[in-house]
């Protein structure tokens, strides 16, 4: 079956979590059903939340796989208004069932999710 990444960007949590605990404890909740029924349908093969992007740590190396120059820098790769917050990993038979699924998600925190399927794993 085909398999999503859905993506979730929207604006730092901790930004929303500090002005309004309990409309962000809501929210969680909500995420915690949408997770059980995903599960339980089949469809939802995980998924995890992201910490702020003050803990991420960008990496690259020049010169590919002979080595070169190693350049690490604090924080994400580009600097935008919203960030990468989660995943989840979607199965469904086709884009549309995942694009259904991935707008639930939408729905509930009002950000937006970037679908991309995986690339095929190929077989010998």
């Amino acid at each position: 079956m085909p398999r999503y990444a859905a993506l979730i960007y929207g604006a730092e949590p901790t930004s929303e979590a500090e002005s309004n605990p309990e409309q962000w404890g809501k929210i969680m909740e909500e995420y915690m059903h949408f997770g059980e029924a995903g599960g339980a349908a089949g469809v939802i093969g995980g998924g995890e939340a992201l910490q702020p992007t003050n803990t991420a740590t960008t990496i690259q190396v020049t010169g590919g796989a002979k080595g070169g120059d190693v350049v690490t820098t604090d924080g994400p790769f580009a600097e935008t208004k919203d960030h990468l917050g989660g995943f989840y990993l979607i199965r469904t038979s086709n884009l549309d069932g995942a694009l259904e699924w991935a707008g639930k998600v939408s729905a509930l925190i009002r950000a937006s999710i970037e679908v991309r399927p995986f690339v095929d794993e190929m077989t010998s």
